[in-house]
């Protein structure tokens, strides 16, 4: 499926009154856009402020502070599930609900509450990757391309209808940050053409197809931990898909090291050995070799710079 055309982005009807509920930086984009649209953003929904920083001071989310400077409402309650919260948010009179990376999960009376439902804007083309770390998992899957789906929200995960999906294709360099950002931006204007959809009805929801669906599990801090007999492929994926978190790294004595950019390459030997002058590190299959690299309490630097200062020969073998 793709976005309505230009001359259906021109024939808008009114600005519709809408409820903003999101929380990362990957939320701000879209919200941005709405305001930007001219639609109504009669409160924001961002998970509480939390304690951050060396002097634990409570701090808001990106959404939530996005929308202060902006004059917009902004809700924090830890749970939807209180009728108290349903009921405020039911007296809103909604034409919808805009969600993106929210954090909470939406009962039944809050789904049912807009006029049009609530939109979901997910990092993927599903139904592949449901789940928590859609981007995450598809750099470390080797997908070709992901994308925005513009989703009916309903009570299972990610299993609503779609209304609007476009492809992103991913490149050999791409990160985890640099599809965040492209599809952050890409969600921003595809939640608009969706409204603009919905309200002048010439959209119409699909049902999402059960095959090919899988789940995006949510990442782990130990899953950034290299494992030299896996593939080198699947390394050189795991370094992309984990910057910039939770990072990937491997020890060498008492020292954790973070691999910031890295290749495949050909090589044989045992699984964690280093095999060359220029820090290549045999794997299960090929080799891996590591051209960004960043001690803790220093900063990145390249290979020959790392190699300049720290002492790992070759034939070490890394744990």
């Amino acid at each position: 499926m793709t976005p309505p055309t230009d001359d259906t982005a021109t024939s808008r009807r009114a600005p519709l009154r809408l409820v903003y509920m999101g929380t990362p930086d990957f939320a701000v984009p879209a919200l941005k856009s709405l305001i930007e649209a001219g639609h109504q953003i009669i409160c924001v929904y961002s998970q509480p402020p939390r304690r951050a920083g060396r002097g634990q001071k409570e701090r808001p989310s990106a959404v939530h502070a996005f929308a202060e400077s902006h004059g917009i409402p902004v809700q924090t309650p830890k749970s939807l599930r209180d009728p108290d919260a349903q009921a405020a948010f039911t007296a809103l009179d909604l034409d919808a609900a805009v969600v993106a990376a929210y954090g909470l999960i939406l009962p039944p009376a809050i789904l049912d509450a807009p006029r049009l439902g609530c939109l979901n804007i997910h990092a993927s083309l599903l139904p592949r990757w449901r789940g928590a770390a859609p981007i995450h998992r598809a750099l470390l899957a080797g997908d070709a391309e992901t994308g925005i789906t513009i989703m009916q929200m309903d009570e299972g995960l990610d299993t609503g209808d779609i209304l609007l999906a476009s492809p992103i294709t991913i490149s050999p360099s791409m990160t985890a940050a640099d599809l965040h950002d492209s599809l952050s931006e890409l969600g921003g204007h595809l939640v608009v053409d969706a409204l603009d959809g919905l309200s002048n009805k010439t959209l119409e929801a699909t049902p999402q197809s059960e095959t090919g669906a899988c789940y995006a599990e949510k990442l782990d801090r130990s899953e950034g931990r290299l494992d030299w007999s896996r593939p080198a492929a699947h390394l050189a994926r795991a370094v992309r898909a984990f910057t910039p978190w939770p990072g990937a790294w491997f020890e060498h004595g008492s020292d954790r090291i973070k691999v910031l950019e890295a290749c495949e390459q050909a090589g044989a030997a045992t699984p964690g050995t280093v095999i060359d002058d220029q820090l290549t590190i045999a794997c299960g299959e090929g080799a891996l070799r590591l051209l960004k690299i960043q001690r803790s309490g220093r900063g990145p630097v390249d290979a020959a710079s790392f190699l300049r200062g720290y002492d790992l020969p070759v034939g070490s073998v890394l744990p």
